[in-house]
């Protein structure tokens, strides 16, 4: 198992049940998430590497921001695909968004069924999934 999948993991465990647990994903979570995979994709690539890095982590946080804006996401989850960004990279992350979004509608419905009171949808889990089948899809900086 790569320094990579094993990051995605231990960020992905931890956000998903934080966001469901409290409806928050801490900050440090977040933060830890984008110094790995800076660090990581920098030793393992060199200054291409860390360039990709921040460039996925760009992208990662632009992709929900207007959501964010509206009201209609958490700024945890904004931060969060900035994390996965980092450890992945531009591609990585926009086909993250892709199945992030189609994995956060069966979400949303299967969570609204469960909890039909609910006011709102930890987001989370539907991030988590979509990058980790993009991480293991191999649409990594050093292709996972």
């Amino acid at each position: 198992m790569t320094w990579l999948i094993q990051a995605a993991a231990i960020l992905g465990v931890c956000s998903a049940v934080a966001d469901v647990r409290r409806r928050s994903i801490p900050n440090w979570l977040t933060a830890s998430g984008v110094v790995a995979g800076l660090a990581g994709n920098s030793v393992a690539a060199g200054w291409l590497g860390l360039a990709l890095a921040t460039a996925g982590a760009a992208v990662g946080f632009v992709l929900l921001l207007p959501l964010q804006m509206k009201g209609t996401m958490g700024g945890g989850d904004v931060k969060l695909m900035a994390a996965f960004g980092a450890l992945l990279g531009p591609a990585g992350i926009l086909l993250t968004g892709l199945l992030a979004a189609v994995a956060g509608g069966v979400w949303t419905a299967l969570w609204l069924v469960l909890r039909p009171r609910s006011r709102a949808v930890p987001y989370a889990p539907a991030i988590v999934l979509g990058a980790w089948l993009s991480c293991l899809g191999g649409r990594a900086i050093g292709g996972a």
